[in-house]
């Protein structure tokens, strides 16, 4: 198991790179909803909902974001 973690992370680190510098991650598996924010605390002062996307910003710029029913992005 420790291997297939490695090997996925190594394969989403130049990605994940190319997002954002810093980035913080929280998975509610009850809830399914994958948390990703570029900043903390993200103190959005709007968001904005794409399909099952919450867009969270603070003065027009990206602070995080909210997937809901993260598990259907899974492969």
């Amino acid at each position: 198991m420790e291997k297939a973690i490695i090997k996925k992370i190594e394969q989403l680190a130049p990605d994940i790179m190319n997002i954002s510098p810093q980035m913080w991650i929280d998975f509610d598996r009850e809830a399914d909803v994958l948390y990703v924010s570029f900043e903390k605390p993200q103190n959005a002062d709007d968001s904005e909902m794409e399909g099952d996307v919450i867009v969270h910003k603070r003065k027009n710029k990206i602070v995080g974001l909210s997937l809901l029913h993260a598990s259907k992005f899974a492969s």
